[in-house]
């Protein structure tokens, strides 16, 4: 049976038969026939290395959180997810440092408790029944690494141009977007706000050549 736990930009789960670069965590969503029946059992989405420490893990058994997939670091972020404090310390660590940069109001960079970062990463990304939320803005305003939706499709933003997310890889678009068209945004704002301030998301290699 192919799990439901391949996470698209829009945070949606899927049934997909393939993995991904990175691992996700969001709690327990599956039950005994490791069918999911809940979107999040936590505010703490987090994204974790595929390896770490030669751990195993046997995929939704039973009392253990439900792993999730990712294509690459650049759909995590888009989903709602941030890194992981303990397989990928040093990410957390710079990713807290730009969180900073970019949302505290007065600048400071002296620590930030990530049970925050979680509350607000929370609220930016889904509505209480599950919906994905959005925003607004122009293309051009909007850094490389940054997921936006244009009639439903997943586009990331890399290198200036627009790929189109699929399950297996990235497929470019060729056509001419202005800078001036406005776009429904997935990526969370404050995690917009993280990638402007200089943190590079790890993106598929089929965007990058």
């Amino acid at each position: 049976m192919t799990l439901q736990n391949r996470v698209t930009p829009f945070g949606q789960l899927k049934a997909i038969n393939a993995r991904g670069l990175f691992l996700g965590n969001r709690g327990k969503l599956h039950n005994d026939e490791k069918r999911i029946i809940k979107q999040w059992d936590s505010n703490r989405w987090i994204t974790c290395s595929i390896e770490y420490q030669g751990i195993r893990r046997e995929i939704f058994s039973e009392g253990s959180y439900s792993e999730l997939f990712f294509l690459d670091e650049a759909t995590a972020l888009s989903a709602g997810h941030r890194p992981c404090g303990d397989c990928r310390r040093e990410r957390l660590k710079e990713f807290k440092l730009r969180w900073q940069q970019a949302n505290s109001e007065d600048g400071d960079t002296n620590g930030i408790k990530v049970e925050l970062i979680d509350t607000q990463m929370h609220a930016e990304r889904t509505k209480r029944d599950g919906t994905k939320v959005t925003y607004q803005t122009k293309l051009g305003e909007l850094p490389d690494g940054v997921f936006i939706s244009i009639d439903g499709i997943a586009l990331l933003k890399w290198n200036n141009k627009l790929f189109e997310w699929s399950a297996s890889g990235y497929i470019e678009r060729f056509e001419t977007f202005p800078d001036e068209l406005v776009v429904d945004v997935l990526t969370p704002r404050s995690v917009v706000g993280v990638i402007r301030a200089g943190y590079i998301p790890q993106v598929h290699q089929s965007a990058t050549g």
